[in-house]
């Protein structure tokens, strides 16, 4: 309840302070921080916050373009059809920081060279965010986050698109995201199963915090360059991920391995089965959600929506189709031989197959 009651004097504070739109002073400073990854999966790709610094006004005040509310009404429903309205708030930057110490995630700050003018206007800006309508956006995974807002308040201000993307483009969003789930088998499997065909374009926009912080390196103004001062602000505590069975490709071939074993064709079938439900889901999805990363989804020729029918067949025409299915399955195979999740999919590639063959061998 204290929390609370701290929460709200802060937010009536800062909206008071703001309301006014002081003038920064000539000592005033305007950084932008790359925050490391988290455990949740939210945080798993770090985070982008802008700090405005004036010691003469008292003000430190770090804007965060990543706020999002988990009571919003029907949040997850919202969250997959894409609507859900991420929010721009203000915090101190004594409480923002300490988060980031807390959870042992690096900070790293870019002070950036603006002038006086620029700087009040980039300050303005992200007050009339913090005071109007406009402090609400959709999030869109590629299009629009933390990271996007941040970089066009930036170049709003600034007056030309200064802070372009400097990474490599060659490769593919999800190449890019691919090494961000090293360790974490089961979101990186989840990941790779609901996104389909925008991500394998060519990562050609900005959209990630630490292709920011490299672009801001890169990024000059004048022919002077933007980054007048970077340093650390909170050193990363390495955390240790022991090696889980249970967190591993091999669970999932194991528990192939069990169903496989039973030799008992209603076990394959009510299997195949529920990925039948996953795969109508992925389709569905498709249809239902505003998120353009999960359209023209073809995991689902791997857990294909065909399957739901499968066990509800005579066994000629159960035949037939699995011989569809299994023709649906070759075209996958070649989708996905260049993809970088093709080891995660092998293990069911292999099962389905061989679940497939052994109901065709069998006389009822």
């Amino acid at each position: 309840m204290l929390k609370k009651v701290h929460f709200l004097f802060l937010l009536f504070f800062i909206s008071n302070l703001f309301s006014q739109n002081p003038s920064l002073s000539n000592t005033a400073t305007v950084s932008v921080f790359t925050c490391g990854r988290g455990e949740q999966l939210y945080s798993t790709f770090g985070h982008t916050a802008i700090r405005i610094k004036d010691v003469k006004n008292q003000l430190d005040v770090v804007y965060n373009y990543g706020a999002f509310d988990f009571n919003t009404e029907n949040f997850y429903l919202k969250f997959v059809k894409g609507d859900l309205q991420y929010f721009i708030n203000a915090t101190t930057y004594d409480q923002f920081i300490y988060e980031y110490q807390y959870e042992g995630r690096e900070v790293i700050e870019q002070t950036l060279a603006l002038s006086q003018t620029k700087k009040q206007e980039l300050f303005e800006r992200l007050n009339a965010s913090l005071q109007s309508d406009e402090r609400y956006y959709t999030y869109k995974f590629i299009d629009r986050n933390c990271t996007t807002m941040v970089a066009d308040k930036v170049n709003q201000s600034i007056g030309q698109p200064i802070i372009t993307k400097v990474d490599d483009t060659s490769i593919t969003y999800r190449e890019v995201l691919y090494p961000y789930f090293g360790n974490y088998f089961w979101y990186n499997l989840g990941i790779n199963i609901i996104f389909g065909a925008k991500t394998d374009h060519k990562a050609e926009q900005l959209f990630l915090p630490i292709e920011l912080l490299h672009s801001l390196d890169k990024a000059t103004i004048d022919g002077e360059p933007l980054v007048s001062k970077k340093e650390t602000l909170v050193q990363s505590v390495e955390k240790t991920h022991d090696f889980s069975f249970v967190n591993s490709i091999y669970f999932v071939a194991l528990i192939l391995l069990i169903i496989l074993a039973t030799r008992k064709a209603f076990v394959y079938k009510t299997y195949l089965f529920i990925t039948g439900l996953l795969g109508l889901f992925l389709c569905l999805v498709g249809l239902y959600s505003l998120h353009q990363e999960v359209l023209w989804n073809y995991n689902a020729l791997l857990f294909n929506p065909l399957f739901l029918v499968v066990p509800f067949l005579k066994i000629n025409a159960q035949k037939k189709l699995l011989w569809l299915i299994i023709g649906m399955l070759a075209i996958y195979i070649v989708i996905i031989v260049t993809k970088p999740y093709l080891i995660l999919m092998v293990p069911f590639i292999i099962g389905h197959l061989l679940m497939m063959y052994k109901l065709m061998k069998t006389k009822i």
